[in-house]
């Protein structure tokens, strides 16, 4: 069965951020990954994987100012230093952590300019050969537009022609389910194909990013066609618990013993 991360962003946040840690342990994960972790200093984090037991899965580089709207910097041709500086930032508390992956936010931009295209793909090239020295893996997730509106890379298609053709070792696909399925459908014939390229998975139900259960797609399934496929990265819990994280967890009740 996969290695299922639990999402501290957006699962057991009934409780402050370096809470979640524990909760998670508790609920029978042995990884979690979140969207960011700066608000807090590497040390803390790092001390609450390692006094419950967890791994770092997963986290986003830096993404400009969210609340003012940012969403990631490397489409954007006017933020090269800071996207430079974030980088260092994230490996700091890399290393902190001990996590491999990350995941570099592309910003809101038109993906048919070119200067956005030129900004992008130096973007995605300087970090992977900075990552690769720390010997980290980059990972580029396509989001689909009814989320995020203006998202730059928001087609696996454009993704999967920039991995290829760049053909870093340390540069992969960050495949979410939920929004492979909001943007394209077919999700076990694109799982089949893009496996050699794909970096890391995520889940969530469609259409209402709850539980991975119920709805649109048949969860037990997928995580069968993950087996069969040989995928032994990390499956990220990436959605919104429908009244509560613990509530909702009889889903995961059957993987649990596999959660290490």
């Amino acid at each position: 069965m996969p290695r299922f991360a639990a999402n501290l962003t957006m699962m057991f946040n009934e409780v402050p951020f370096l809470d979640r840690f524990a909760a998670a342990a508790a609920a029978g994960f042995s990884a979690v990954e979140f969207l960011f972790p700066y608000e807090h200093p590497p040390e803390a984090v790092a001390a609450a994987l390692h006094d419950h037991g967890l791994t770092q899965a997963l986290f986003n580089l830096p993404p400009g100012d969210w609340a003012a709207g940012d969403r990631g910097m490397a489409a954007l041709p006017a933020r090269v230093t800071e996207l430079h500086e974030s980088v260092e930032t994230a490996l700091t508390y890399a290393e902190a952590t001990g996590c491999t992956t990350l995941h570099l936010m592309a910003g809101i931009a038109d993906a048919a300019d070119p200067a956005a295209l030129a900004a992008y793909r130096d973007a995605v090239a300087w970090t992977a050969d900075r990552l690769a020295k720390a010997g980290v893996t980059l990972v580029l997730e396509p989001i689909n537009k009814r989320d995020m509106p203006g998202y730059f890379l928001n087609d696996f298609a454009m993704a999967e022609r920039l991995i290829n053709d760049l053909a870093l070792p340390n540069l992969r696909l960050q495949f979410d389910i939920y929004h492979h399925t909001i943007m394209h459908g077919d999700v076990t014939m694109a799982l089949r194909r893009l496996m050699p390229i794909i970096g890391h998975v995520q889940i969530a139900s469609v259409p209402s990013r709850h539980e991975p259960a119920g709805e649109e797609l048949n969860y037990p399934f997928l995580f069968e066609e993950l087996d069969r496929l040989g995928y032994q990265g990390f499956v990220g819990c990436e959605y919104r618990p429908r009244a509560g994280t613990e509530a909702g967890l009889g889903w995961f009740a059957p993987y649990r013993a596999f959660a290490a």
